[in-house]
């Protein structure tokens, strides 16, 4: 994640509504990145794994790179692939 974000996070993460909120969504937020590491595991490129998955090669790599938090909806179909 960029500095930037980084430094707008923890300033939201002062509110306490934000961070009941924020802490709700993240085990979530674990299982995605648990199935995008499963499939860098298995040597799968972004591609092959939008391939089998149907999600957006974009949406993959952003979130591999931590420019974006897809929706547990935006990664559904990794469960079908892996569970």
């Amino acid at each position: 994640m960029s500095r930037k974000f980084d430094d707008f996070l923890n300033k939201q993460l002062k509110n306490s509504e934000f961070r009941k909120e924020y802490e709700a969504l993240q085990p979530k937020h674990a299982i995605i990145q648990a199935l995008l590491d499963a499939g860098k595991q298995a040597d799968m490129t972004q591609k092959e794994l939008s391939i089998r998955t149907g999600i957006a090669q974009g949406d993959i790599s952003k979130r591999e790179h931590g420019n974006a938090n897809p929706s547990v909806h935006t990664f559904s179909g990794l469960w079908r692939q892996w569970i």
